[in-house]
């Protein structure tokens, strides 16, 4: 980063990129959002702004730089065969002009259009082979997703085989994108349900099918059969069997709609129209209610009907989706790098309704930041009933102008996230009062201050035992991303402190039995004979996992650490590159920011994580305890040294992690994007992004079935087989 770039630029940075990532993660991974579709937007948009006025700024784990969400890893990674994108929104007619007249530049004449329903569920990747489900997948970041093939076998409107009806030609391959949603009875039953076990309902429906469709049936139905071959209790069999019978009854309840297209061999369609036809003769759902646009005006009376039929429909929708009908004029039109430019998504303004402001607190996150949230008199607003809505800082609670006391409108911004419009100042009777924030940490009674000068947000700064910042620090360590500990989630992290086993994160791998045994979540009454209390499965598998993770590879390690800005890929880069903790903690400055993918903001922010004595400590703890801090040195002969190679797609008889580090043993470099200093690019299908830009940058190009010889004959050998067109 340049000293032309002014401190207050980069402060806005940190603040814009840890918004926007916090967003992403309570939305995509766990279906629980806490801001606005509007807000999100506009942070969104501040940070693309301040990255092009200084492009010092971006790095590779920017938000900018990837479509969408996050791939939770809560199940394996899939890597679609033709990107999932998203779709911009409009939200008035005028916008939707606009995006009509930018269509109309490329086509001479606004085109005929396919109008449908956007409806509010969890984008879904079906991959048939002749006919076959091959697997489904969540759309995850836009390139991997998650594979939840299993559950959706208990999904009735998910076909498992294609069939010909009406002549329609079965695809050798096809990708089928879909929406899986509830009907709104179906959500209020499971709610319902949710309820009567004392457990927290769902949002929304859309939340609700997340939440669904990521449930481990299958680790369910394992531990079942388990049970009854080593013949536990008849109480025991019972209860994994209610389990198992209540995720897939869930699931059961879900449905389909399909929507699109992605990888397509052996068929070819002419138009959005004839390709929903097709896919219906099929044997897939797809949406009854669409209609073929012959112009605008069309186009506008058909988001009309509908916004005024939305509260009459069977389920939630959020919006209309308008696409080009023409398959040739959407390959002309083309795409930018999230959104194609041949739809669009007219996003309804949402519904509106009055209820009572009871009282604003707050919680503290995982960075120290104190959010103001408002408690609300329960009220049932688009489909859900809510009482709690997020008001960001003080800044934004004095803009709104509301008062603890108000009434106030409520509305769900895109029908998903609670949202305060302001106050009923009508109705207010002298009895309400202002919002103070608080001068100390609610949970830790630190004195709260901003970060830095030009911050809006406070921050508790005990970031070492702030109880609430050291939870969501234990929970971030055992997290998919992180260390992917199964036993270590938010309850467990929970219990770690509230029960005073662990000061901090750096005790955790030196946990023994003796003491998980003073806590009751990890621990189970003496049964006959026994004289103590004894570790019960949440223990066993805690203390199995911690094993385990440490074996963990070094970037895993790296962003467990909760070094800001550090994610999956700058952790990756890292530990290629420096291969210890402490090779990293004691490069200078200028060594770090010359990485490519890691740059000066980043550098930054290890430097400062490491100049912190206590998280030193941490570091030595988690070693002492045999977690794996220094990655091997590569051994014996690097033929593939100073080469730098992009794998895409599966490679046979190796995992996505197993490739990579096939690569890296022989001293090769890997990376996640290809550009002009790729040496070759390995694929395991001649399509997608990554293919297509290795076509043009003109970089070799092997086919994963020949892997074996790049690794076992090297470089020269494999280019043979390469293709350089």
């Amino acid at each position: 980063m340049t000293k032309s770039i002014p401190e207050t630029a980069k402060n806005r940075w940190f603040e814009l990129v840890e918004i926007v990532e916090g967003a992403r993660r309570q939305y995509y991974v766990l279906d629980s959002p806490t801001i606005s579709d509007d807000e999100y937007d506009k942070a969104f948009k501040e940070l693309e702004n301040l990255e092009q006025k200084y492009p010092e700024l971006v790095t590779q784990d920017s938000p900018t730089q990837s479509v969408g969400g996050v791939a939770s890893e809560l199940f394996e990674p899939v890597e679609h065969k033709v990107r999932m994108m998203s779709l911009e929104d409009v939200f008035d007619f005028e916008e939707l002009e606009e995006w009509a007249n930018r269509v109309s530049k490329t086509t001479s004449t606004f085109p005929e259009t396919i109008c449908e329903l956007k409806v509010d569920g969890l984008a879904l990747n079906l991959l048939y082979l002749e006919g076959k489900l091959s697997r489904v997948a969540t759309r995850g970041d836009g390139r991997v997703g998650e594979d939840v093939t299993y559950n959706t076998q208990f999904i009735p409107t998910v076909p498992r085989n294609l069939v010909s009806t009406n002549g329609a030609k079965i695809p050798n391959i096809i990708e089928v994108r879909g929406e899986v949603y509830f009907d709104l009875k179906d959500f209020d039953s499971l709610n319902n349900e949710v309820m009567d076990m004392g457990r927290t309902p769902f949002a929304n429906p859309r939340n609700a099918a997340a939440g669904t469709i990521r449930q481990r049936v299958d680790k369910r139905e394992e531990e079942l059969a388990l049970a009854k071959s080593e013949k536990k209790s008849d109480s025991r069999i019972e209860k994994l069997k209610s389990e198992f019978e209540r995720s897939t009854a869930s699931l059961s309840r879900l449905k389909l709609v399909v929507h699109g297209i992605g990888a397509l061999e052996g068929f070819e369609f002419k138009t959005q129209d004839e390709a929903y036809k097709t896919l219906g003769n099929l044997g897939l759902p797809v949406a009854k209610t669409t209609k073929v646009t012959k112009n605008l005006k069309e186009v506008i009376n058909f988001v009309e009907e509908y916004g005024n039929k939305r509260r009459d429909l069977a389920h939630e929708i959020d919006g209309v989706v308008i696409k080009v009908n023409d398959i040739f004029a959407q390959k002309n039109l083309g795409a930018t790098s999230r959104t194609p430019r041949w739809a669009v998504a007219f996003k309804y303004p949402p519904e509106v309704v009055r209820t009572k402001l009871l009282d604003i607190e707050v919680n503290v996150g995982r960075t120290g930041r104190v959010t103001p949230f408002a408690v609300m008199q329960p009220i049932k607003v688009a489909g859900s009933t809510v009482s709690m809505a997020t008001l960001h800082n003080q800044q934004e609670i004095l803009r709104k102008g509301v008062l603890i006391g108000d009434t106030v409108y409520l509305r769900k911004a895109g029908d998903v996230i609670p949202e305060i419009v302001g106050p009923v100042v009508e109705l207010r009777n002298g009895s309400e009062k202002k919002f103070e924030m608080p001068s100390t940490c609610p949970e830790c009674a630190t004195k709260l201050a901003p970060a830095k000068e030009a911050d809006v947000d406070l921050r508790c700064s005990n970031a070492k035992s702030c109880p609430a910042q050291l939870r969501e620090r234990l929970f971030h360590v055992g997290s998919r991303g992180a260390m992917d500990i199964e036993g270590l989630g938010a309850k467990s992290a929970a219990a770690l402190l509230n029960d005073k086993i662990l000061q901090d994160e750096g005790d955790l791998f030196d946990l023994t039995p003796q003491d998980l045994s003073v806590s009751e979540y990890f621990t189970r009454a003496p049964g006959k004979g026994e004289t103590a209390r004894v570790l019960n499965k949440n223990g066993e598998e805690l203390l199995s996992q911690l094993n385990i993770a440490k074996t963990r590879p070094l970037w895993r390690v790296l962003v467990a650490l909760s070094i800001r800005h550090v994610g999956p890929t700058a952790a990756q880069v890292l530990a290629r590159e420096f291969k210890s903790l402490e090779n990293i903690a004691n490069a200078p400055l200028e060594k770090l920011s010359e990485v490519n993918g890691v740059g000066e903001v980043i550098g930054i922010a290890v430097k400062e994580w490491f100049s912190e004595q206590w998280h030193k400590e941490i570091v030595g703890k988690w070693a002492r305890a045999g977690v794996r801090i220094k990655d091997d040195e590569i051994k014996g002969p690097q033929p593939l040294k100073d080469m730098n190679f992009v794998i895409t797609g599966s490679v046979p008889n190796h995992s996505r992690d197993g490739a990579t580090n096939a690569v890296l043993e022989r001293g090769g470099k890997v990376s996640g994007s290809v550009s002009k200093n790729t040496t070759m690019l390995v694929y395991g299908r001649a399509d997608g992004s990554k293919y297509s830009k290795a076509v043009s940058l003109g970089i070799p190009k092997l086919d994963a079935e020949n892997f074996e010889v790049l690794l076992n004959k090297g470089f020269e050998e494999a280019l043979k087989l390469a293709s350089t067109d």
